[in-house]
């Protein structure tokens, strides 16, 4: 199995009562330290509101921290889970990326899905599109890509996008273009788009629901023609780790209470639901057992979010003595 773990970045009021100007330095050592660990990637949300409600904390823009990022470290590979792909124009998009692979040395995942936030997608005056043409400019926006890291220009005459010879110069570094991760486990739409395009998928991470996206991605797959053995299938997990369960349990009981001093304590209580019951919840041999289970279905590659990892570094290091080593 492969690890990449989130930074802290504010979107899950996870940088709460670190003064604003200390935040990067809190990011970049959490970047140093994942750099120097176990870890093969690491992670951000493309999100601007804090969640479970909006707040006036802290939430540090995607593909900024991107570029600082890959200006910060060497070795560990960058991604977003996952970009929403009506935020930004996805020719601009396109080039933006391929500049922070540049910086990089070649090491940018590209996550890429339709969006989901109304709250964010009106706030910052982006309406909300229905479904169906979020998940249009998904398929379009992916074909600019493909272009734009190939060819280095863009032509597309489409229902959602004109683009009409965009350069984007210099290409990535990473030959054939940056790695596509299609993000979302939507059954008629997400999961086609994934077959025909995706060089990773991520999506529902419990064993039901991954055995259920996966039989249904392989489907699609025979449908569109592609290999379905070729798409590496990752899921995303909220960590709440201890050598006990009642170490697990402190630490789920000290989440909830930062974030009930800021959402109150029904918004928190319900945040903890993303929690209970987990695949990552639990004692290092609990977490493993689950895991393995997982992995024999195919999750080959786990992104993994501590939510106190501004201001401890306990859990994390835990996981990465006891719970790394079993899977890789």
């Amino acid at each position: 199995m492969r690890f990449g773990m989130f930074v802290p970045q504010g979107w899950r009021l996870d940088l709460v009562g670190i003064d604003p100007a200390r935040q990067w330095s809190v990011l970049r050592e959490h970047a140093v330290a994942a750099e120097a660990g176990p870890w093969e990637s690491l992670w951000v949300y493309d999100h601007f509101h804090t969640v479970p409600v909006a707040t006036d904390e802290a939430t540090h823009e995607a593909w900024s921290l991107m570029s600082a990022l890959a200006a910060s470290t060497s070795r560990i590979r960058l991604g977003q889970m996952c970009t929403a792909m009506s935020y930004r124009n996805p020719a601009y998009l396109a080039k933006v990326a391929a500049t922070v692979d540049i910086i990089s040395g070649g090491r940018v995942e590209m996550g890429i899905g339709g969006g989901w936030h109304e709250h964010e997608f009106r706030a910052y005056g982006y309406g909300f599109p229905s479904a169906g043409e979020r998940l249009g400019r998904l398929d379009e926006g992916v074909q600019i890509f493909k272009q734009a890291w190939t060819t280095g220009e863009v032509y597309l005459d489409g229902k959602h996008y004109e683009i009409d010879g965009a350069v984007v110069r210099p290409l990535p570094l990473q030959e054939g273009g940056i790695p596509l991760w299609i993000a979302g486990g939507g059954e008629k739409v997400t999961l086609k788009i994934a077959a025909k395009y995706a060089n990773y998928t991520n999506f529902d991470g419990t064993l039901t629901g991954f055995a259920a996206k996966s039989a249904l991605l392989r489907d699609h797959c025979a449908t569109v023609g592609t290999d379905f053995d070729a798409i590496v299938r990752s899921a995303n997990y909220n960590v709440a780790i201890g050598s006990t369960e009642a170490e697990v349990q402190e630490r789920l009981r000290t989440l909830e209470a930062r974030l009930t001093e800021h959402v109150g304590a029904e918004k928190a209580h319900e945040a903890l639901g993303a929690y209970r019951g987990m695949p990552a919840v639990g004692t290092p041999e609990q977490i493993v057992e689950n895991l393995t289970e997982l992995q024999q279905q195919g999750m080959t590659y786990g992104i993994f979010y501590f939510p106190e990892a501004a201001y401890d570094r306990s859990g994390i290091e835990l996981f990465e003595r006891e719970v790394i080593p079993a899977l890789q």
